[in-house]
């Protein structure tokens, strides 16, 4: 299935969605989905490859695409020329002059339309973002159509051009925060091609839920093209209540009663400390000293729980793997064998995220694409979705598939 993919960033979203990566074995319930194992090595397994396969992808961000292409050109031989360093507008405007921009048959997009408008961690302007397509500031004082807030609606554009069966779009949580905004995505979603998706309820997801160990929440829309449904499977998704057997959004995983929840500890098995390790991004952590209390990022992770939100920041607002006992660290023994306080690694932020441990995000520079450093990795690991995540939402698209859509064949 052809899998276009929009606000790409360095991948998160896409390697869930084929699948065939490294996650640790304790974020797979194997009780509830042993079909999803492929592999086993140790703490690690290699997940089951999807029907899903990454046919077009797009950002605006030159360390990105770097990042994307230096981990998928060991998987596909034109990763490069799959990725377009280009904004969402500018394909838009280039396709409806004419322009072949777009694959043909797509069967699903998907897209995570830039959230920082929307962010609890930013200004929350929503809509009236004074951004533009491009990430620079408008000088304008009224926001336009092609503004960071209205994305969205480029996002709708693709889906229009592109007619796909099924559409996927990913935001932050404080979007459902801020007055009728998830309604009215909703129903701007539901007009694309002329009205011809049902878009059912947007929800919630808890990323611990789904073998992720990171506090971190998304809000997930999933938009049905209505001609491409079988009878029954319009009717119940046009329903307030779905029925759970069409039901899109993945089942828990990992919680009470389930797996145990995925913690800071589990993730990190088997990382050296920076100055003991062959890994280069775990060798790279800020070096932006303790700023108190008070401030973003000042907090150390709890290694019995679940993680926090890696954010799209870098240098002073990282969290620390450890403080010092003068700023409240609680990790004494390892205080005192003479580990340093320490903020958290690329290597630490990506496993939290779950990347595979052979996604590189320290890149030189090449005849392609642009050198990608720790603070660059910071940001686009930040900005991503969780692979693990992406992951159940995939599977359980895919094994719902045959039950939403006329005459396919997998």
């Amino acid at each position: 299935m052809k899998l276009l993919s929009l606000f790409s960033g360095c991948g998160g979203m896409d390697i869930g969605f084929e699948g065939n990566f490294l996650c640790l074995k304790k974020s797979i319930n194997q009780s509830l989905h042993p079909e999803w194992i492929k592999a086993t090595y140790g703490d690690w397994v290699q997940v089951t490859p999807t029907i899903f396969d990454t046919v077009f992808a797009n950002d605006i961000r030159p360390d990105a695409k770097a990042a994307w292409v230096s981990y998928f050109e060991k998987r596909k031989a034109n990763a490069n020329d799959i990725y377009h360093l280009e904004s969402i507008v500018d394909l838009v405007k280039r396709a409806k002059s004419g322009e072949a921009v777009f694959p043909d048959d797509v069967d699903i997009v998907t897209g995570g339309f830039p959230c920082q408008d929307f962010s609890i961690a930013g200004k929350r302007l929503g809509f009236n973002s004074h951004k533009s397509h491009l990430g620079v500031t408008l000088t304008d004082d009224e926001p336009s159509v092609e503004s960071r807030g209205q994305l969205y609606m480029w996002m709708r554009e693709v889906i229009s051009l592109t007619s796909p069966k099924l559409f996927i779009a990913e935001n932050v949580k404080g979007l459902t925060n801020l007055e009728d905004v998830k309604e009215v995505i909703e129903h701007d979603f539901s007009e694309a091609g002329n009205g011809g998706y049902i878009v059912v309820p947007a929800k919630v997801l808890y990323a611990p839920d789904y073998g992720v160990p990171q506090s971190r929440e998304r809000v997930i829309f999933f938009g049905f093209k209505k001609s491409a449904l079988t009878v029954d499977a319009r009717k119940a998704l046009s329903q307030s209540v779905i029925p759970e057997q069409y039901d899109p959004y993945p089942i828990k995983t990992h919680g009470e009663n389930l797996y145990p929840v995925v913690t800071c500890e589990d993730a990190f098995v088997g990382l050296a400390e920076p100055d003991e390790s062959s890994d280069i991004s775990q060798t790279k952590y800020s070096k932006a000293k303790y700023m108190g209390s008070h401030c973003q990022g000042q907090t150390e992770v709890k290694l019995d729980s679940v993680g926090p939100t890696i954010r799209s920041e870098h240098h002073g607002n990282i969290e620390f793997r450890r403080l010092s006992a003068e700023h409240g660290g609680k990790y004494i023994e390892e205080l005192e064998r003479g580990l340093e306080e320490r903020r958290l690694t690329i290597r630490e932020c990506a496993r939290i995220q779950t990347f595979p441990d052979d996604y590189q995000f320290i890149l030189k520079k090449t005849a392609q694409n642009k050198s990608v450093s720790s603070s660059d990795a910071y940001k686009i690991i930040g900005n991503a979705v969780p692979c693990v995540l992406a992951y159940n939402i995939a599977k359980t698209i895919e094994s719902k598939w045959l039950l939403y859509f006329e005459e396919e064949t997998i």
